[in-house]
């Protein structure tokens, strides 16, 4: 169970930071993404990311 906690908590952290880089323009890959510049997916991605945070704060816990 631990490891399943981990290996999704890291997993949501990682898009999370590529949502939100990707939303705020910052990383452009890909190229053609629709959500390049798209301030909301900055937010998403920060939830997202957050998300996976506390995902991983309960897996070193347990």
């Amino acid at each position: 169970m631990r490891m399943m906690l981990t290996a999704l908590g890291v997993l949501k952290l990682l898009c999370g930071l590529l949502f939100a880089g990707q939303g705020l323009g910052i990383i452009r890959w890909p190229a053609d993404s629709f959500m390049i510049g798209v301030t909301d997916w900055s937010w998403r991605g920060g939830l997202l990311a957050l998300g996976g945070l506390i995902l991983l704060w309960t897996a070193r816990r347990r």
